[in-house]
């Protein structure tokens, strides 16, 4: 599932491309709003709300989406929207007089009143990326259920929004702090640490146009210290890094890990080999 960070880039392509223009057509290709006509009005913004987007619209109208897992909006010249609109995965077209932009594979889409987003979004905790994230109240937040592993209360998007599985695995291990170590075993400091940390990381790659954990890899190189390097050694220590799941069903996710830096085995975690992911990446540049 795309992070915060990713999120943001794409309200910023789409904001770019379409705000203060009026749209000559549209398609919303789910059965709530398929006769939906936003044909005429004028596009105001787009915006993230963590990993939600936001389509402000002239007339008190917000298409709003969330990418999920596959999801993608793009935009394309405007004499393409037939072609493109023949994709089975499409689920959006919106289209001025010279771009259109494309939603596929989207994981949710409505059309709501702006002055009613809080039925979509309004059950998000402060987001990491916004100007005005509150630090106090994501804390208070994170501290608000004690018996929860630190991993499970950061990627709650009623918590914290904006953190997904890189920007609290990254964070977790600057830190030295074991994923499965419950809230409450933490001082109120390391989690204002922990969170200052994830803002800083999304920030870095909302500002660089692609995730970087450093901010000093290219986009052919791979900065992280852990996320996706199960087998492949830690950079801090030279051993293993490790993979285990998180949380229970349908919540469960899994975390990559160092123990030797972060505290020992998970709880579910035999220690036995594991071997590198096969996505391509070599140990000498990840190294």
């Amino acid at each position: 599932m795309p992070e915060g960070d990713a999120v943001w880039r794409t309200a910023r392509r789409l904001h770019q491309g379409l705000a203060g223009q009026v749209l000559v057509g549209s398609d919303l290709r789910v059965p709530a709003h398929a006769t939906a006509d936003l044909a005429g009005r004028r596009t105001i913004e787009v915006v993230p709300r963590g990993k939600h987007l936001l389509h402000r619209i002239e007339g008190d109208l917000t298409v709003h989406s969330h990418l999920r897992m596959e999801g993608s909006w793009r935009l394309h010249p405007v004499a393409r929207r037939h072609a493109l609109g023949t994709r089975h995965t499409v689920r959006a077209l919106l289209w001025t007089a010279e771009r259109v932009a494309v939603g596929e594979s989207l994981g949710m889409l409505d059309l709501v009143r702006t002055s009613e987003e809080h039925r979509v979004v309004g059950h998000l905790g402060p987001d990491l990326l916004d100007p005005r994230y509150d630090a106090s109240l994501a804390v208070a937040n994170v501290l608000a259920d004690p018996a929860r592993t630190i991993t499970e209360a950061c990627l709650d998007q009623r918590n914290v929004a904006g953190m997904g599985t890189i920007f609290t695995a990254e964070p977790l291990f600057e830190l030295g702090l074991n994923p499965w170590t419950p809230v409450g075993h933490l001082p109120t400091e390391t989690i204002e640490d922990l969170l200052h940390a994830a803002r800083r990381m999304l920030v870095r790659s909302a500002r660089a146009g692609r995730t970087t954990v450093t901010g000093q890899a290219d986009v052919n190189q791979d900065d992280g210290f852990v996320h996706g390097r199960m087998g492949l050694p830690c950079k801090r220590c030279g051993k293993p890094v490790r993979l285990a799941t998180i949380g229970r069903q349908p919540q469960e996710r899994v975390m990559f890990y160092c123990p030797v830096c972060q505290g020992g085995l998970a709880p579910n975690d035999d220690g036995g080999r594991q071997a590198p992911l096969g996505h391509g990446r070599s140990e000498r540049r990840t190294r």
